[in-house]
């Protein structure tokens, strides 16, 4: 019956593609397909950095806890409840009992253990399925205890902040380890979790299909099905939802927000979250070195026209690497100004004239918004001042294997969107001093300040809020003077449904929770 399911959804979606034409097309019924940005690098959670393969991983596993419904605060999921020590340095897990993994394999606090020893252990036999960019999450442990089949126990080195955090975020979900076991490093085509929806097929650049768990600890999903179709263009995106080829579109241009809103056959959701969208300078070689040069590049740029006119107000202009989502931390700093005479001031002290640049571009991903709009735009501003920029486009896949392993040698500047859980995340993967990228970090512009460092280590160890929230505020405030980014933009997250999809939310997180989706 489970291969006859398949053929049947498979049957409908060939269909579907099929009858994308100006005739309005019917997606199948109690089947979800949703529009995705751009293809899934890997369904291994534990080896991808991108949250559109987390929108679709979330709803294939758990993690050991999860975000609580339109929060970023951490409630139970594979772990029915936990303590932690008086020192902050021991948490313990109860786990939930009776759950199976999609492959029939048991869910066990010995699981548990292989997942984690996997991502941060050398000597771990499949260590070598990695690499696990995100690891950094867990640096902190010291080691992961089995106190019986249902009790696991983490020891810290140290008290760290986000935690419990971290183990909502995707790179925190549970894989299984038989299934890790018989695929090896193909296993990332083959995944098994514990999740509402278990994995059914992927065609590459199709779709990714997962199907209805009707096992689920939490209860069996109302859907039957959920299709991921990558769509890499905003503008197909938005021709398949106008013709009914697509349920739900993620991440809708600007120019279509309007146009859907007036349409009674569609529902728009938006949702702030934390998001930061910059352009990395290579601080390492070229004009970039120079901080004078690095800032001119700030003010040059009008921050304001990008938000306002290509986002059309979809966003505000960012002051540094931290998003106001995080509204506990100490507001320091304000956005650059757009500044022309500084600009052309600053290369004038840096001794600089006509610096030439290269500029790397995405086609779409994750939280890109619009990519090559803005790269126009700003490519445009830059050579107002007297900067030479060439830009250079790439495929999201491509891109990110181009730029995290770092720029030196090729360009000087590229784009980039983080979405994060925790003010903690991308400064400490992506400006740290050891955050390079030749010790696996995404520090990929090569930026490094001692004082920053220093502060980023005591604000992930403090258990105060209040102080975080301080030492957080300094941090914004040195790296906005250093200016290893050109600070552009933070983005409210939006999608687009049909009237036929209900239950539909967006998360503060930026993943999908799509369990409670219902299609009428």
């Amino acid at each position: 019956m489970q291969w006859i399911f398949r053929s049947a959804v498979a049957a409908a979606i060939l269909a579907l593609c099929a009858a994308i034409t100006p005739v309005f097309a019917q997606t199948p019924p109690n089947v979800l397909i949703v529009g995705q940005i751009a293809e899934p690098q890997s369904l291994d959670p534990h080896t991808v950095t991108a949250t559109n393969d987390f929108r679709i991983l979330v709803n294939v596993y758990d993690g050991l806890v999860r975000y609580k419904d339109g929060t970023l605060e951490v409630e139970p999921a594979l772990a029915e409840s936990w303590t932690v020590s008086e020192d902050g340095k021991t948490y313990t897990f109860e786990l939930r009992q009776g759950v199976k993994f999609h492959d029939g394999s048991d869910f066990d606090a010995q699981a548990v253990k292989f997942n984690f020893d996997r991502m941060l252990r050398e000597d771990h036999p499949y260590y070598d399925t990695g690499p696990f960019p995100l690891s950094f999450n867990f640096a902190s442990i010291d080691a992961v205890n089995t106190l019986d089949d249902h009790t696991v126990e983490f020891k810290l080195k140290e008290p760290f902040a986000p935690f419990l955090s971290n183990l909502a975020y995707p790179t925190g979900l549970i894989v299984s380890p038989a299934a890790v076991e018989k695929y090896g490093k193909e296993y990332g085509r083959h995944p098994s979790g514990t999740g509402p929806f278990k994995f059914a097929e992927w065609q590459s650049n199709q779709r990714v299909v997962v199907e209805r768990n009707a096992d689920y600890w939490g209860g069996a999903p109302a859907l039957e099905a959920i299709v991921f179709r990558p769509i890499a263009d905003a503008n197909t995106r938005v021709a398949e939802m106008m013709a009914g080829g697509i349920d739900v579109m993620v991440e809708v241009p600007p120019d279509n927000l309007a146009t859907f809103r007036q349409d009674q056959n569609f529902t728009v959701t938006e949702q702030a979250g934390p998001h930061v969208w910059f352009a990395i300078l290579n601080a390492r070689t070229g004009p970039f070195q120079d901080k004078k040069v690095r800032q001119a590049a700030n003010y040059a740029v009008n921050k304001e026209t990008l938000v306002n006119d290509i986002l059309q107000g979809a966003a505000t202009v960012a002051a540094g690497p931290l998003p106001p989502a995080f509204n506990w931390v100490e507001e320091t700093v304000d956005p650059y100004p757009f500044d022309p005479d500084k600009a052309k001031s600053l290369l004038a002290e840096a001794g600089v004239e006509n610096p030439e640049l290269t500029f790397y571009v995405a086609e779409g991903g994750s939280g890109m918004l619009d990519p090559i709009t803005m790269g126009a735009a700003i490519q445009a501003d830059l050579q107002a001042v007297g900067f030479k920029v060439k830009i250079e486009t790439y495929e999201w896949n491509t891109f990110l294997g181009r730029v995290n392993p770092g720029l030196e040698g090729k360009a000087d500047m590229a784009e980039m969107a983080w979405m994060t859980n925790d003010p903690d995340t991308v400064p400490y993967l992506t400006l740290r001093s050891d955050a390079m990228p030749d010790k696996g970090g995404f520090n990929s512009g090569y930026y490094s300040n001692p004082q920053v460092d220093e502060l980023l280590e005591k604000a992930r160890i403090s258990t105060d809020q209040a102080e975080r929230g301080k030492l957080y505020g300094q941090i914004q405030k040195i790296v906005h003077d250093d200016a290893p980014w050109l600070f552009v933009a933070n983005w409210k997250q939006n999608a687009v449904t049909t009237a036929a999809v209900q239950g539909f939310k967006l998360q503060p997180s930026f993943l999908l929770q799509l369990r409670g989706v219902t299609k009428q």
